[in-house]
């Protein structure tokens, strides 16, 4: 039933009725049954006879979130110092089943335009948000992940066999964080610092980016102390609260497996 929440999208977020039975292969009675469920739980809302969009309840949901969710909170003001401190546009982002979502956002007046957003998701391969996060996963992680996303990693240059791909790694998380350019965005650059549990495995990462074609000189080496600072600060909010322990069955390796 919860798939039919995965159709609705920025490209296609109105669907019918027939058509979402159809993207289910299931049975009318069963399809009639799941859209009478979400659509009572707020979950869908009726734009017109036989069409649905996402409910007002999501709304709602977010807004919790937004209230309540331990990263957010540990994160508040943190990624504004960090847009005044070095003038780049700042995210706060975590790991979601085989890949990287951001949570968080704080644009610079000259950022890129075509910015990362809260509720967007990247591959887990690509991009400094992202890489800072796969190197401190935990090695069972890494283990399980290598394997079936072989071509992914090699694709991305991060190592054509599994002794490249640690070592890879290990250079990422023996600098501490990681920088990139142009991966997304061709002359966009990013560094981004990892989000540590107690034992020392990534719970998100906080991240800068800065388009190099409309800030030319910009000092690398004071973004990437002014972000691992951040991402400290973070992490050490998250510690104080003893809320860093990584959470069991719920990281890329896990899910993706499951899904």
């Amino acid at each position: 039933m919860l798939h039919v929440l995965r159709l609705f999208s920025e490209t296609e977020p109105v669907w019918s009725t027939a058509d979402i039975i159809e993207a289910l292969e299931t049975s009318r009675s069963t399809g009639y049954r799941y859209l009478k469920i979400l659509h009572e739980a707020g979950l869908l809302t009726a734009v017109r006879n036989g069409y649905y969009s996402l409910g007002p309840r999501i709304i709602e949901m977010d807004l919790q979130i937004r209230l309540t969710d331990p990263l957010l909170l540990a994160a508040e003001g943190v990624l504004e110092d960090l847009v005044d401190k070095i003038g780049h546009s700042a995210l706060l982002c975590t790991a979601f089943r085989d890949s990287v979502l951001c949570v968080g956002e704080c644009r610079a007046p000259q950022g890129p335009e075509n910015r990362f957003l809260r509720g967007q998701r990247r591959p887990l391969f690509q991009g400094a948000v992202s890489k800072v996060i796969l190197a401190y996963l935990p090695h069972h992680r890494l283990r399980a992940i290598y394997p079936r996303q072989r071509k992914e990693i090699e694709n991305a240059e991060l190592g054509s066999d599994w002794s490249e791909f640690r070592a890879k790694l290990g250079k990422i998380k023996k600098d501490g964080y990681a920088l990139t350019a142009g991966e997304f965005n061709p002359g966009v650059y990013s560094v981004a610092a990892p989000i540590l549990t107690d034992q020392k495995a990534s719970l998100g990462s906080v991240g800068v980016a800065w388009d190099e074609n409309k800030r030319r000189g910009v000092d690398v080496e004071h973004a990437v102390l002014a972000v691992k600072q951040a991402a400290s600060t973070i992490s050490g909010r998250l510690l104080e609260k003893n809320l860093t322990g990584a959470p069991e069955g719920d990281g890329p390796a896990e899910s993706a497996e499951a899904g």
